[in-house]
């Protein structure tokens, strides 16, 4: 690459702003093109920091880290959208802790009577939380800051994001049709927002492969309750009863939540494969092309990192 290189980024989720932030404060001139400006699908996330059912591990582990480094970093800013927060990751079967708590800060073993009924096990730590909508807002500045610029519109083909020399595919389910990539699945996921109680803890549930997720992200004035991880379907209309049973699952473990009054639901579609895709391909017109999606549940987690290794990718090409 070379300076001031037109590049073209499609896809304005986490993955594709943040990757759009990386190489326009590298020197490219940067483009991103999204049919949603910020994606739903980001918007939808709870967020906290953690690999969450991702493969490879060695790439995720490398990744998960360097987003966790800068994450910290950007928690020193409000305006952000991320905070250094304290709680508490349970299980119900006395799971190991996983192996991405144990290095956090504050990581210790809970005590029995830390732990709600129910619970067998549990680990305390701190760790980002991520308010998304305050967060894309952070990006979507700091790219324009930098130079970058943004279009919304609808693609029917990767062709039709040029002429570039360079497009980078950050389009998360959408790279299904526009690679197309067969491998590439939904896992509908949905969180219920309410007024803030008191909470100033995160608590989650380690539910394993379940659908039935049970966490509380508390940012500020509001929470975040969840979840749902439906595979197979990307189904983005509310669903009643889901919200209800999310509704009764976190107000078990914190009756505060129970009185708490519902502000919005937010509903996304994983974009989940058999391993995250980070390479480049080139185009037979000598167009490049790089891959950055398939990130499942784990987007915001590895945003830094993959974004980061996209940009080494572009300058090694």
């Amino acid at each position: 690459m070379t300076a001031g290189e037109h590049v073209v980024v499609v896809g304005a989720g986490v993955a594709g702003l943040t990757t759009a932030v990386v190489l326009a404060e590298a020197g490219a001139s940067v483009h991103v093109i999204a049919e949603q400006v910020p994606g739903i699908t980001s918007l939808a996330a709870g967020a906290m920091w953690g690999p969450y059912l991702v493969e490879p591990k060695d790439k995720v582990d490398h990744w998960g880290q360097r987003s966790l480094d800068i994450f910290r970093e950007l928690a020193e800013d409000p305006t952000t959208g991320v905070r250094l927060t304290s709680g508490i990751e349970a299980s119900r079967t006395a799971e190991a802790a996983p192996d991405w708590a144990t290095t956090l800060p504050g990581f210790r073993p809970c005590e029995p009577a830390e732990l709600p009924a129910g619970f067998t096990a549990g680990y305390r730590f701190t760790v980002p939380l991520i308010d998304m909508p305050a967060y894309l807002d952070y990006l979507l500045r700091r790219l324009r800051d930098a130079g970058g610029t943004v279009e919304q519109r609808q693609l029917a083909s990767l062709t039709n994001a040029g002429p570039a020399s360079v497009i980078v595919n950050c389009t998360g389910l959408g790279a299904r049709g526009l690679v197309p990539d067969p491998d590439l699945r939904p896992i509908r996921g949905q969180h219920v927002v309410v007024t803030n109680p008191g909470l100033s803890e995160f608590f989650s549930e380690d539910t394993g492969p379940s659908p039935d997720l049970l966490c509380f992200y508390p940012h500020g004035d509001t929470v975040v309750l969840g979840g749902t991880a439906i595979d197979g379907t990307g189904d983005l209309a509310p669903d009643d009863k889901a919200a209800a049973d999310i509704l009764a699952r976190c107000a078990k473990v914190e009756p505060r939540l129970a009185q708490a009054r519902v502000l919005e639901h937010r509903i996304g579609a994983r974009p989940t494969r058999a391993t995250v895709r980070v390479e480049a391909e080139a185009w037979e017109d000598g167009t490049v092309i790089l891959h950055n999606y398939g990130h499942g549940g784990a987007g915001v987690t590895l945003s830094w990192g993959c974004a980061e290794e996209t940009r080494e990718l572009l300058f090694t090409e």
